[in-house]
């Protein structure tokens, strides 16, 4: 059986504060979609900030592109936006948040996260700073996304679902922290599941799974999947990035 989708759609995977990039796909997607015709729907998987230069910017483009006249759009959230307001409201969560690469998005609004700190009082002081500059509009968006979006024969996610239980009895957290038992199904729900998060150099497209996180903050590669009808199409935009770069943890 082929999987079909109404709506010619792009998805779009882990962004992680490289705008550069994000807007270079963005008008590679609208001048895609013109030549086709069709009104597009885009597919954002989440992990818009961390690790990247400019998460500011890329929530800011995220939440314009809401608001095109050209496209629909559906802003899914990531582990690191859930990590973004978890520091939030929790700023003892700083430290691991610190781990996934927190301090960039901080820097992008002006803020730094200090690199040694252990005391609650400190946590508490750039947390506060935080929620003064940060832009409202931007927490606004970030606590309305979704953490899934069904749409024909597929399902849309950060992370994936788990194949060992009913989608209906999954949540957020399953669906923007999961790896090893989803990746290593052939098939874990009745939908081919779109979805980020765990990086690798060449996409999955299989039958049943379509994993498009190309680790952008070191691989240079921001990449996109297209979905018109029965066909799949991969699109890609990149960058020189320095090849001395470490390997990354991921998280």
């Amino acid at each position: 059986m082929t999987s079909r989708i109404a709506q010619l759609t792009y998805a779009i995977g882990d962004i992680h504060g490289y705008d550069d990039l994000f807007e270079r796909m963005i008008d590679r997607i609208q001048v895609d979609a013109k030549l086709l015709g069709e009104r597009p729907r885009i597919v954002l998987l989440g992990d818009y900030v961390d690790r990247g230069p400019a998460s500011r910017q890329v929530l800011e483009r995220v939440r314009r592109l809401q608001h095109a006249p050209w496209c629909d759009v559906v802003a899914l959230m990531g582990n690191h936006e859930e990590a973004l307001l978890r520091f939030l409201d929790e700023p003892e969560f700083g430290d691991t948040w610190r781990d996934w690469g927190g301090a960039a998005t901080l820097d992008s609004y002006g803020v730094a996260m200090p690199y040694m700190a252990r005391s609650a009082e400190i946590w508490e002081e750039v947390s506060r700073r935080f929620a003064e500059k940060a832009d409202p509009a931007h927490l606004e968006m970030l606590r309305a996304m979704p953490s899934s979006f069904q749409a024909d024969d597929y399902l849309f996610v950060h992370a994936g679902v788990d194949p060992d239980r009913p989608l209906a009895e999954q949540d957020g957290a399953t669906f923007m922290y999961i790896r090893g038992r989803f990746l290593r199904a052939d098939q874990s729900c009745e939908y081919v599941v779109v979805h980020g998060h765990s990086p690798h150099k060449v996409p999955a497209n299989t039958r049943w799974r379509i994993g498009i996180d190309t680790g952008v903050y070191y691989s240079g590669i921001l990449t996109a999947m297209r979905l018109h009808g029965d066909a799949r199409d991969l699109l890609q935009v990149s960058r020189e990035m320095d090849t001395d770069r470490p390997s990354p943890v991921f998280f």
